[in-house]
């Protein structure tokens, strides 16, 4: 892959469409994965009331999103995580955090935030890789 050229992937989630973004861009050796929440490319919400759940799935859909564009997650170099309520459930999300990159540790950001875009969805994850 030359250093200037631009791979995209989509998972399929209705927005990525609807406001004109990706799931994941690679340029050269860099990954950016948009923010994801834990959806199906159908719509349907996992983890229904449990963030641990959903920050486990949004894990998911970002290392297949990563695989996609030849890198993984132990590429992984920063982590931004939005929860809607922080004292409930920031440790649920880091625990996920925590079960997914142990022995990675990326430099990580956790914040709480006033909603995302639909209130079933009780964090949203991004993420940045290098690749080796």
């Amino acid at each position: 892959m030359k250093e200037s050229e631009r791979l995209s992937v989509s998972s399929g989630a209705v927005w990525e469409t609807k406001y004109g973004y990706t799931r994941a861009v690679r340029v050269g050796r860099h990954v950016h994965v948009s923010g994801t929440t834990a959806t199906e490319s159908d719509g349907t919400v996992v983890g229904h009331g449990d963030a641990y759940k959903q920050a486990l799935h949004i894990f998911a859909i970002i290392a297949e999103a990563l695989q996609k564009l030849g890198s993984s997650l132990t590429d992984v170099v920063r982590t931004r995580m939005y929860v809607v309520d922080i004292l409930a459930d920031g440790d649920r999300v880091g625990k996920a955090h925590g079960e997914v990159f142990q022995d990675i540790r990326p430099a990580a950001t956790m914040v709480e935030v006033s909603g995302l875009i639909a209130p079933e969805f009780l964090v949203e994850i991004e993420v940045d890789a290098i690749l080796p």
